[in-house]
């Protein structure tokens, strides 16, 4: 008798909305949240969070990876799709 995980089986549920993450530039406030579908209570306190992690945190700050990685999990666990804008390239920011 094998075990069937029931999970496995669904089709994945679509996503619940989008949220893109803008790098405003080396003048505090850093970074603005848009998004442009979903539940907005649930966007807002994604965005809450989020900029808690990253409000004065600019690309290049050692402690930026650390909290982009947690915002990054949080996405995925609110099924949202997260996009980051650098207004460059990540390779000029140098995150690749």
């Amino acid at each position: 008798m094998s075990l069937i995980n029931p999970e496995e089986h669904q089709p994945p549920e679509p996503p619940r909305g989008h949220v893109r993450m803008v790098y405003l530039g080396p003048v505090a406030p850093h970074w603005e949240v848009e998004s442009e579908f979903g539940d907005r209570a649930i966007i807002e306190e994604f965005r809450q969070r989020a900029l808690a992690r990253l409000v004065l945190l600019p690309p290049h700050d050692p402690q930026f990876r650390r909290n982009r990685e947690r915002i990054v999990r949080d996405a995925e666990r609110e099924n949202l799709i997260l996009e980051w804008d650098f207004g460059v390239p990540e390779e000029e920011v140098g995150l690749s």
